[in-house]
C-alpha cells in the first residue's frame, strides 16, 4: 500500500508539473476563465486533459511513433498548429476589446453550454496538434508505460544516498497514470477559479489577461510556423 501510494502522489505532482508552466494550452485556459466565467474555463482545460488521454492511448498501441518516422507529417502539424493558434489569438484580442461587465457579471459567466463547448473543442484541437505534447508522448510518456521502477530520491546529488528507497515508483503502473491525470484535473480546476477570483477584483484583470493570453498565443504560433517552414524550404 505505502507503494501505491507514493506512485499515485508521485503521479499527481508530476501531473500538476506538466500542466502548470506557461504555455498556448494555459493561454486558452486563462482567456476562456475570465471572459466567460470558470466552467468555461474548466471546459478548455479539459479538453486540453482530453487530448493528453487520447495520446496515452496512442502511445500505447504505439501509433504515436509514427509521428516521430514521418517528419513531413510532423512539420505538417507544427505548422497546421502555428495556425490554429495565431487564429485564437486574434479571437482573445478581439474577446478582450469587447469586454463590459455585463458580459461576466460578478466575474461568473452566464452558464452557455455553446460557449463551454467552443472552448474545450479549441483546446482539444490545439493540444493534438501541439509538438510538445506529441513530443511528451513519444518520450517520457512511453517510458511512463513501461514496467519498471523509478527509485526518485536516489538520484538526488548529495543526498540521494541517503535517501534512496523511500520515494520508489512504479512505472508501467495504472496507478501512475491515474496519479498523472489526477494532478492534471486538480490543475484545470484551480487555475480558471484562481483567475476568475482575481478578476472578481479589479475591472482591467480580464482584457489584461485576454491581451497576455493572445500573446503567448502568437508567440508559440509563430514560432511553430517558422520551424514548419524552414522543414520545407
Amino acid at each position: 500500500m505505502p507503494g501505491l501510494a507514493s506512485t499515485l502522489v508521485a503521479g499527481a505532482v508530476f501531473g500538476l508539473a506538466l500542466a502548470a508552466p506557461p504555455g498556448p494550452m494555459n493561454a486558452v485556459i486563462a482567456e476562456e476563465s475570465v471572459l466567460r466565467g470558470w466552467v468555461a474555463g474548466f471546459f478548455a482545460g479539459l479538453g486540453a486533459m482530453t487530448a493528453d488521454a487520447c495520446f496515452l492511448v496512442l502511445a500505447y498501441l504505439g501509433v504515436v511513433s509514427v509521428v516521430e518516422r514521418f517528419p513531413t507529417l510532423r512539420a505538417a502539424m507544427v505548422g497546421l498548429g502555428g495556425l490554429l493558434m495565431l487564429y485564437f489569438a486574434y479571437g482573445a484580442v478581439r474577446g478582450a476589446s469587447s469586454f463590459t461587465d455585463a458580459d461576466v457579471p460578478g466575474g461568473q459567466a452566464v452558464d452557455d453550454t455553446a460557449i463551454d463547448r467552443r472552448g474545450f473543442w479549441k483546446a482539444l484541437v490545439l493540444a493534438l496538434t501541439n509538438p510538445y505534447q506529441i513530443l511528451f508522448w513519444l518520450t517520457v510518456g512511453v517510458g511512463l508505460l513501461e514496467p519498471g521502477t523509478v527509485d526518485v530520491l536516489a538520484t538526488l546529488p548529495a543526498v540521494g544516498g541517503d535517501l534512496a528507497g523511500l520515494l520508489i515508483v512504479t512505472t508501467g503502473s495504472p496507478v501512475l497514470i491515474l496519479g498523472l491525470f489526477l494532478g492534471i484535473a486538480v490543475w484545470i480546476v484551480g487555475f480558471p477559479g484562481t483567475l476568475v477570483v482575481a478578476g472578481r477584483r479589479t475591472d482591467r484583470f480580464a482584457p489584461a489577461v485576454a491581451v497576455a493570453s493572445a500573446t503567448v498565443l502568437v508567440g508559440f504560433g509563430g514560432w511553430f510556423l517558422l520551424d514548419a517552414v524552414r522543414f520545407f524550404l
